[in-house]
């Protein structure tokens, strides 16, 4: 008995738990072959729909084996791979007793179930119930194993005798069974002594990894845009040649509670505008080539984060999501935070909250309302209401951004300078029509653009809209009131219906600066046309524009939009799309401007 349970308490319990892993190991270096290893990877978006939660984060590591000679890189790559394969598999043993402890690694079979040993196992697990991973939880005996599958399951037979002699149940062992037991671990005892020789450098390996990982509460998720562009018009074209531009975001993504998630996000990127012939002189006539610009056909890539649009890296945004309590959540941005991060914007296929595989145009993305102001700032989401019959729980959103907050000049800072407070009430009527009333009130200092989402890639540079509309006072300050509508409706898992309409109130602080701009469209979006994962999305509508302003053209700007987001695998996608716009400038003697994009997004 005392031989026994030496032998038994010399292999490790940890064995039991990285048995199927060491066995495939093991019998991959005999059989000299390789696995082919794949990952999935989790994208988060920047901001999730009003009733969609922050998930916890993982962790992701890697790591580099030493060995006695040289590797190739792709050599390297392999052995990483494998190594925090076993290390994930090795952390979840025991989770999921659904998952069976003994597979087939080989087609070589070395035990036969005729086999003398094979039985009296067979034996010995009917009786204490040794493996119990198989979803019936019985050892299969009409299959063949290999050596190191057979010594996996001898390894747990022993543990489960150690367990019940552990637990003063000796007497339920019986002495055959014991002799049994000693006479397969001699028999198998070179097997056995294998697997305990690569958990010992598994186990070295995973405390090295656990010492020099990255973060255990952080992961990376980035998006490379890479996207061929050029507009064609009698005058637009000869104003704009065919561009090959960039966009890259890495966001890390930390969870401190499992709830709660911090984003830290870094870009660069050099995606210019287009010109598309909508530019106005000082006193707002519509001409080519003049320091007023447009940002109608402004595209979702070209919101860099480089004012420069010069591959420069800079941290362009910084937020924490945290729920307060069942109801509520918390929003807090300290640097390049917009609305759209916290209020629900009712335009889903179109608007992805990261610009890389929604519609092209920041327009067609989003109500314009939600590109006022910007910065850093707080938000609050506020659920109420029990939602019995039609109406569904519903929402109040609140949040205050400012454009200035690091500035602690006169007529900077957080409260002083330019800044928007919105409120925004969420309602959702049965599953599958959403609407949104959204007031955005804002203070814009002498020279800014009403659209320019906080001084993106600078205080002038605006985002969505014609000069006209953009184009606040340049010797004085102004406020606006802004109200909204945004709704969409879900017919059907095969096409999502989605609008908006946003009106404008200005008012200068000087003579003749007050004035009013609406904005307005709707697209029809058909999820998994042609492929699961497919988007063709159709959109029109009106940019935002003026009227009531003493000079400058008053036609109303049409823009229209069609695109297909084709899906080439979980972390591709191929986006042809092309953007019509009408009257560019709020002018219908300017030329139609034609914008035709080939958007090709990597996520991982």
């Amino acid at each position: 008995m005392s031989n026994l349970l030496w032998k038994s308490l010399v292999v490790s319990p940890a064995v039991l738990g990285a048995t199927l892993l060491v066995s495939t190991t093991a019998m991959a270096a005999q059989n000299n072959t390789h696995e082919v290893v794949t990952t999935q990877v989790s994208q988060t978006s920047k901001n999730q729909e009003a009733s969609a939660s922050i998930s916890a984060t993982s962790t992701t590591t890697t790591a580099t084996e030493v060995t006695p000679k040289p590797e190739t890189l792709a050599q390297v790559q392999q052995t990483d791979v494998n190594v925090l394969q076993q290390v994930n598999s090795y952390s979840n043993e025991g989770k999921n007793n659904s998952q069976s402890q003994v597979t087939s690694v080989s087609q070589f079979s070395d035990v036969q179930p005729t086999d003398w040993a094979f039985q009296a196992l067979q034996s010995l697990v009917e009786r204490y119930g040794c493996i119990a991973g198989y979803p019936n939880g019985t050892y299969r005996g009409n299959r063949a194993l290999t050596r190191y599958e057979f010594a996996a399951g001898l390894n747990a037979c022993l543990d489960r005798v150690n367990e019940l002699i552990a637990t003063a149940t000796s007497d339920l062992v019986r002495k055959e069974d014991l002799a049994t037991l000693q006479r397969l671990q001699e028999e198998f005892s070179a097997e056995l002594a294998t697997l305990r020789g690569r958990v010992d450098v598994l186990e070295a390996r995973t405390a090295e990894l656990e010492a020099n990982q990255f973060s255990t509460t952080t992961k990376l998720v980035g998006e490379a845009i890479f996207a061929l562009s050029d507009a064609f018009g009698d005058t637009v074209g000869k104003n704009n040649n065919t561009v090959f531009q960039n966009r890259v975001r890495l966001d890390l993504q930390t969870s401190f509670t499992g709830k709660d998630v911090l984003h830290t996000r870094l870009a660069t990127g050099n995606a210019r505008r287009l010109n598309t012939g909508g530019n106005i002189d000082a006193n707002g006539n519509g001409r080519i080539d003049t320091s007023e610009q447009s940002a109608e056909g402004f595209q979702t890539f070209n919101l860099t984060g480089d004012s420069s649009n010069s591959n420069d890296i800079v941290l362009d945004w910084l937020a924490y999501y945290v729920p307060l309590g069942k109801r509520a959540q918390l929003y807090v941005a300290a640097t390049g935070g917009v609305h759209s991060d916290y209020a629900a914007t009712n335009n889903p296929y179109f608007e992805d909250y990261d610009g890389g595989n929604g519609a092209l145009s920041t327009f067609a993305s989003e109500n314009p309302i939600y590109r006022i102001g910007g910065g850093a700032g707080a938000a609050l989401n506020i659920n109420f209401g029990k939602g019995g019959g039609i109406l569904k729980p519903s929402s109040l959103t609140l949040g205050y951004l400012g454009s200035e907050p690091n500035d602690p000049g006169i007529g900077s800072g957080i409260f002083n300078g330019n800044y928007a407070a919105l409120g925004q009430l969420n309602f959702n009527l049965g599953q599958r029509f959403a609407l949104a009333a959204t007031y955005v009130h804002g203070y814009h200092g002498a020279g800014s653009a009403l659209f320019d989402a906080g001084g993106f890639q600078g205080a002038n540079v605006p985002v969505v809209g014609t000069p006209q509309a953009n184009a606040l006072s340049a010797a004085n300050a102004s406020s606006s009131n802004s109200y909204g509508l945004s709704a969409a409706f879900r017919p059907s898992d095969k096409i999502s219906v989605s609008g908006f309409v946003s009106y404008h109130d200005v008012t200068g602080f000087g003579s003749n600066d007050d004035y009013e701009a609406w904005g307005y469209g709707g697209g029809i979006a058909l999820p998994d046309f042609g492929k699961k994962g497919n988007v063709l999305g159709l959109f029109a509508g009106a940019e935002p524009y003026a009227i009531g302003r003493q000079s400058g053209a008053r036609d109303i700007p049409l823009h229209f939009e069609g695109f297909y987001k084709y899906r080439v695998s979980d972390n591709i996608s191929i986006t042809p799309g092309v953007i019509y716009l009408m009257s560019p400038g709020q002018n219908s003697d300017n030329d139609d401007a034609i914008i035709g994009t080939l958007r090709t997004t990597f996520t991982f």
